[in-house]
C-alpha cells in the first residue's frame, strides 16, 4: 500500500503546526535531541522540553515568535523552518496524521476567496 500523497506544501507555510501549545515529546524524541546537541537525555529534558497539560507530559518548550505570538524553541524566526529537522519529535514527523493540512485548507480558502494566490502568505512574509 503506498503512502498517500499530502495535500499542502509546508515550504509555502510561516510555521503555523510550529505554534501549537502542546508539542509533545516521547523518551525516545528526547534521546534523539540529546544525541543530536551531545547532552545527556537528562540535560536535553531540563533544556528542551516542560511539563504539559497532562499528567507526566513533556512538550518542547517555547520561544517568542514574531507572526504568532510564541514558537517552538526549534523555529527559525527568520527562515520560517525547523532547525531540527532531522531530529525532530516524532509529533512533528506524523503531523498532519492526514491528508489535510488545516492551516493549509484555510489559506487555500482565502486565496480563493480574495482571487489572490498569494493574499495571506505574502502579507506575513513581507513583514518578517
Amino acid at each position: 500500500m503506498s503512502t498517500p500523497r499530502a495535500q499542502y506544501n509546508c515550504l509555502k507555510c510561516p510555521g503555523y503546526c510550529c505554534t501549537y501549545p502542546r508539542i509533545p515529546v516521547t523518551d525516545a524524541d528526547i534521546e534523539r535531541l540529546a544525541r543530536r546537541f551531545e547532552l545527556t537525555p537528562a540535560q536535553a529534558r531540563r533544556r528542551f522540553t516542560k511539563k504539559g497539560g497532562e499528567e507526566g507530559e513533556q512538550v518542547l518548550r517555547h520561544k517568542d515568535d514574531p507572526i504568532f505570538d510564541t514558537s517552538c524553541r526549534f523555529l527559525d524566526s527568520e527562515t520560517r523552518r525547523c532547525t531540527i529537522y532531522e531530529h525532530r519529535p516524532a509529533a512533528c514527523r506524523e503531523y498532519p496524521g492526514s491528508g489535510r493540512c488545516g492551516y493549509y485548507d484555510f489559506l487555500a480558502s482565502e486565496r480563493r476567496r480574495q482571487e489572490d494566490p498569494d493574499l495571506v502568505l505574502t502579507a506575513w512574509v513581507t513583514d518578517l
